[in-house]
């Protein structure tokens, strides 16, 4: 009962102007409705920024659709949605997750078109906002074997025990 009051409600809102339907947002089903300034707006951003400042967010940020609202992208490892975990996006796509717990890095494809994700990680530890980081698994392979390895040690990143290692 309560989804056809909704319905109606909707219709009305419609027919009205006030309101319009649509397929806005990929990867979601069913209709979904917004107001149509909202519509002009997200039709204004749907071609991405050329150069896009790099966002870090917490895995369980409900901001950051992954793992929740959006499946990962693929990947040679899982991540997962916890609370130690960091994603560095771009222009709205990961390019790397890395838990800081597990001490494992994950990368996805865009990943290698935009390295700039090496920088702002070895940043979180440089501008304090992370004591350490510390690599043990990237891509799921231990932390000397991986490509990325030479990348990480250029941005500060120092061959530790057990990986890759960077502190304050």
């Amino acid at each position: 009962m309560h989804d056809d009051v909704c319905t109606q409600i909707q219709r009305i809102l419609e027919e009205r102007g006030q309101v319009r339907r649509g397929y806005f947002v990929s990867g979601l089903g069913a209709a979904q409705f917004a107001l149509p300034g909202a519509v002009d707006r997200l039709r204004a951003v749907r071609e991405p920024e050329p150069d896009p400042e790099l966002v870090v967010l917490s895995a369980t940020d409900p901001a950051q659709p992954y793992g929740a609202a959006l499946s990962w992208p693929t990947s040679a490892a899982r991540p997962t949605r916890v609370p130690t975990a960091l994603v560095l996006l771009s222009n709205g796509e990961p390019l790397v997750w890395v838990d800081r717990a597990a001490h494992g890095l994950v990368t996805f494809a865009g990943a290698a078109a935009d390295m700039r994700w090496c920088d702002r990680l070895a940043a979180l530890v440089k501008d304090g906002e992370a004591r350490s980081l510390e690599l043990r698994k990237i891509d799921g392979a231990p932390a000397r074997e991986s490509s990325w390895y030479e990348r990480l040690r250029a941005v500060g990143f120092a061959e530790g025990y057990r990986g890759l290692v960077l502190r304050t």
